[in-house]
């Protein structure tokens, strides 16, 4: 599912403990800029598209990495003309030109699973690097818009280069660099378009972000489909080359964070910023001695980047166990989620019809989270998510009728969705404000981190589906189970502090340990 979930952004924002009794930050921008306007709608739109391009580089190797069909020239039986491998080359052809795809082209179709799935796992491993050592820059010294700028171009430039890989080595390597500098992408786009507006617009603007996301995958059947026959490095092309100049628009078309210009303590921008995306009847009360009343606003500092929460979760014997518990969880659903799409080359059905009807199945799941999420337990609703995805992946590798294994695999892909958007609503309700925005990015690393193995699970599927959809379904079932470890959070306010948190787990159970 694509991250920007808008049942995500109310609590992620919530204004910190205040020294004293002032407007807080969030109330002095939300006064300033007022009701939602055209400007604030094209600044929101124009940052969210950096998803639409960000699903695309995401989901590319279902075409690029996909083994293409292949047919028989020499007078075989049927039973000798099954497994490419055994018989020899000169006996059968592809269908299409070889280079349509990196097996053909590159003659991987005997490689071996671990070979012909490490570009699209490297790309994973690399979103896992990535979102490591890029985790705190935007937060610091880049500020959320030059770090999505530089992760845009960074991710166009290197797609464009690996339009030019010679071999599979220097393919996995270019993947490996693409999901390093895209890693940030998701994040920056999503706080940089919600911080623009007031908290009021927050879930509205956070559904712009999906909405990008679905419709850059599904733009990608699209475009493939267009080019069908051509060589697999115009698809790399035509998805880079326009992400590309959407980079440089958006760094002279769309304004930083006026937050965080200041807490960096760069006031001067903070106004300038506020007076551009400030809704015209608001525009008069912009005064100078307005803005000289805001520097009175002040906050209790608090460490809150990823690697000080890190240290403070892992004090904390409750919160270490709730964020290993639902880092599993996150795992089982990361690697169905990412796997499902990657393996329909896998079953009988039409690769481009079967990836846009995956592509548009991420729409009621989000709209039915997003519509019930404050009638459903969190506990139920995870398991329950888990096992229906996990049975019906299974059980489409085991139907032969290729419309009842297409139903199978888009209802368990639905329940992944789903499954992805209350797993990450529930790990905002499970700590409280001064790490939670760090648990969520664990939690989001774990769903990548599912996605690794994927690629070569799907590889070894083209031979046996249920080394895939098999597995995935065994995952995704034995993650869920432990969810069961975990609190249910449905109701409850939200804590700002661990010893608040840890307050309420006395006061709701026995203790700590029994919450």
């Amino acid at each position: 599912m694509a991250d920007p979930n808008p049942l995500l952004l109310q609590s992620e924002y919530e204004a910190p403990k205040l020294v004293k009794r002032l407007p807080s930050l969030d109330d002095t921008i939300e006064q300033c800029i007022g009701n939602f306007g055209w400007t604030q709608f094209f600044q929101a739109t124009l940052v969210s598209f950096a998803w639409f391009f960000d699903a695309q580089q995401t989901f590319i190797s279902v075409f690029t990495d996909a083994e293409p069909k292949w047919h028989c020239t020499a007078s075989l039986s049927n039973s000798t003309c099954k497994n490419i491998c055994e018989i020899s080359r000169d006996s059968w052809d592809w269908d299409l030109p070889a280079y349509t795809s990196i097996i053909s082209e590159w003659s991987l179709e005997c490689a071996g699973s671990i070979i012909t799935g490490l570009p699209a796992s490297s790309f994973f491993l690399g979103c896992l690097a990535g979102g490591f050592v890029l985790a705190t820059l935007a937060d610091s010294s880049l500020g959320r818009k030059n770090m999505l700028v530089l992760s845009c171009m960074f991710m166009s430039l290197t797609g464009i280069l690996t339009a030019l890989s010679t071999n599979v080595w220097m393919y996995t390597a270019l993947r490996f660099i693409s999901g390093f500098g895209r890693a940030t992408i998701g994040t920056c786009a999503l706080v940089l378009s919600t911080e623009q507006v007031g908290k009021k617009w927050r879930g509205n603007v956070g559904i712009i972000g999906f909405i990008c996301f679905t419709i850059g995958f599904l733009s990608l059947p699209g475009v493939a489909y267009l080019i069908r026959g051509s060589s697999w490095r115009l698809l790399y092309l035509w998805t880079c080359v326009p992400s590309a100049f959407y980079s440089v628009f958006l760094y002279f078309l769309v304004r930083e964070s006026p937050r965080w210009l200041y807490v960096k303590g760069r006031k001067e921008e903070f106004a300038e910023t506020l007076r551009s995306i400030a809704a015209p009847a608001n525009q008069s009360s912009l005064t100078q001695s307005f803005f000289g009343r805001c520097v009175e606003w002040e906050e209790e500092s608090q460490e809150t980047d990823m690697y000080s929460a890190m240290k403070i979760l892992l004090q904390k014997s409750w919160a270490f166990q709730r964020l290993m518990a639902v880092m599993v969880v996150a795992f089982g659903v990361g690697m169905i989620y990412y796997g499902m799409p990657l393996g329909l080359g896998n079953l009988d059905f039409d690769l481009y019809w079967s990836v846009t009807l995956n592509a548009l199945s991420e729409f009621p799941a989000s709209f039915l989270t997003f519509f019930l999420i404050e009638k459903l337990d969190r506990k139920v609703s995870v398991l329950g998510l888990a096992l229906l995805s996990g049975i019906c992946s299974v059980a489409c590798v085991l139907v032969r009728w290729k419309m009842m294994q297409i139903g199978l695999e888009l209802v368990s892909f639905f329940s992944a969705c789903a499954a992805f958007d209350v797993v990450l609503i529930y790990t905002l309700e499970l700590f409280p404000t001064c790490v939670r925005n760090s648990a969520v990015s664990m939690v989001r690393q774990a769903l990548v981190f599912g996605g690794v193995f994927s690629p070569v699970l799907v590889a070894a599927g083209r031979k046996n589906g249920l080394l895939s959809y098999g597995v995935f379904g065994v995952t995704i079932s034995v993650c869920g189970f432990f969810v069961v470890c975990l609190p249910e959070t449905r109701g409850r306010i939200f804590c700002d502090t661990m010893d608040e948190e840890e307050r309420k787990n006395d006061a709701i159970g026995n203790g700590v340990d029994n919450v």
